[in-house]
Formats: structure tokens, sequence, C-alpha cells
């Protein structure tokens, strides 16, 4: 059997379900003749969950399950300081891959909310050279013009290289040697920049300039751009607030329901479906509606954003 893929998620017992489908998708693309080391990051998982989780495995999909909180206990009121209503300090965790698994030059960083059409393998293997990510640029700030000039003056990233964290080619090597996770740190505590997108924008302001990028097909987001062949994709991730369990008319739902219906999860996953609220909604609307807000009122801020204060982080 070839050499593993280290694979990592992040999730907690509410994202289970969606992990799971995630995880069938992996499964139903996977080589036979690859072994695929899956790693669930969590912070304080129930017992119940972690065996639910740990059944997911098959003879060459091998899971583990990571608890990060004592890693990040330490940092956990800077983390939690600029996260907003949508977001949980999970999304910090793949900040902390680099230093926890020592044992890996290269890794893949994945979110819960994707499902697969391809082998991940076909992904891992890109050559990343000395380049720090292997990453796709986000089609929710590439489609949104509000936030071209959010990531150009917040963070001196052009738009069309701000790429997305949700799907992650990680060389853990060269993070490693840059230094990457001190990095973080510093910023996080000593000035915690403000952000609508906090762990993706750390890391496009740390990997600026080292980064491999993919094409789309690895990482579509359903309800932005152009619409693309479903035989041409090899990842959906059905980012933001509009997931297909809880609308009906997101596009590339079917396939998500595929995979679904494949798990034990799929009766609990349409309840959820046909349970969210119009209320629900409009909160998610709201949400939407408010990270473009903060956007402008981020970049009118007078200093504190991190294009101010990376020249003083070596």
């Amino acid at each position: 059997m070839n050499t593993e893929i280290p694979i990592f998620f992040a999730a907690d017992d509410n994202y289970i379900p969606c992990l799971a489908v995630a995880i069938q998708s992996l499964k139903d693309n996977a080589n036979n003749n690859t072994l695929y080391k899956l790693i669930i990051l969590h912070s304080d998982m129930s017992e119940n969950k972690i065996n639910e989780v740990m059944s997911f495995g098959t003879d060459n999909i091998k899971i583990e399950l990571k608890n990060i909180a004592p890693t990040i206990s330490k940092l956990e009121k800077d983390l939690d300081l600029r996260l907003r209503d949508y977001y949980s300090s999970a999304i910090y965790y793949r900040m902390f891959i680099p230093s926890l698994y020592p044992e890996y030059d290269k890794a893949i960083y994945l979110d819960s909310d994707i499902v697969l059409l391809d082998d991940i393998k076909n992904f891992y293997q890109t050559d990343l050279g000395t380049n720090l990510v292997g990453a796709i640029v986000d089609s929710v700030v590439k489609y949104t013009p509000v936030f071209h000039e959010y990531v150009l003056k917040n963070l001196g990233v052009e738009y069309t290289k701000y790429f997305n964290s949700g799907v992650l080619l990680m060389n853990l090597k060269e993070m490693r040697n840059s230094h990457l996770e001190d990095k973080f740190i510093k910023i996080l505590t000593k000035y915690n920049c403000d952000s609508i997108a906090p762990d993706q924008d750390y890391l496009n302001v740390l990997c600026k300039d080292k980064v491999t990028y993919l094409p789309v097909t690895w990482d579509k987001m359903p309800d932005f751009g152009d619409y693309i062949d479903e035989k041409d994709l090899h990842l959906i991730h059905y980012n933001m607030f509009r997931k297909p369990w809880h609308y009906s008319d997101v596009p590339y739902s079917d396939v998500f329901w595929k995979y679904a219906k494949e798990t034990n999860y799929y009766d609990i996953l349409q309840k959820d479906l046909d349970s969210y609220t119009d209320e629900q909604k409009k909160n998610d609307l709201d949400g939407a509606s408010l990270m473009q807000e903060n956007s402008q009122r981020i970049i009118s801020l007078p200093d504190g954003k991190f294009i101010d204060i990376i020249d003083t982080i070596d």
C-alpha cells in the first residue's frame, strides 16, 4: 500500500452528520491501494460522538481523533475575541497542525461542508515546491465586489490572489521552517486585528506570495461563479450560509444528498432541512449582510489593520 495521506478535519458534536457525508464521499472516490489517515480535530467531543466518528473507518481509511483543547487553552480568550456569530474557535485548529504533527511534511485540510467527486490523492500529489500552501482563489471574495476593497486595504492582498482556507494542501515542513504558527500567535496576542474571516485572513497574510493556486474545480462554491458541469468537478464546497441541509435550492445539492443517503445521518439531515425556519433563513441573510457591513467598517479604521502591522512580524 502506498504512503499514507494525512487529511485533517475540524468538527464538534453538532457537525458530525455533515462530516459523515464528507467522509462518505471521500470513501466512494478513494483508491483501494492508498492509505488515507483522517485526523479529526475537536475540543471535548462527547464519547458517544467519538465512537460514531471512529466507526467511519475502513481497511484503508483510518480515523484518529485529536482533542486540541489543551493546545489552545492558553489562547482561548484571544481566539474568541474577534469571532463573529457565524464562527467558532474551531476555525483556528488548522493553524496548529504543523507543530502538532511534526511527523508529516505535507497534509490536507478540509472543511466538513464539502463533498468529493474525485480521489483526494490527486489533490495531495500537487507539487508545492517551497510554497506554504496549495489553495483555490475564494469565489465569495472574487464575485463580491465589496470584498475586493476589504482584502486589499485590510490585508494587502489582491482579491484575485485571496484564497479559501477550507480546502488546503499544507506544506507543513515549510510552515515549520517559516515559523508560521509563532507568527500567527504573535499577531493574535499582540494585535488581534479585526476581521470578517479570521483564520482565512491570517493565512492569506502569512502565506502571501507563497501559494500554489489550484483550479476552482477543487473548491467549487455552488452560489458563486459560473456553473461548472458536475463531471468536471473534483470537490464541491457548500460554504457560507446556504447549506443543502437547510435550503432545497442550493446548486449541486443532489450530489450532497446522494452521499448522505449512504450514511446513517440521512434522516437527521432531512429533518434539519424540513425544520429550518423562515426566521433562521432571515438570520442567514442578516449574517451575510453583516459580513459586508463589517468589511466596510474595518477598512475605515484609522489603524490596527493587518496591512499596518505585518511588517513588524519577523
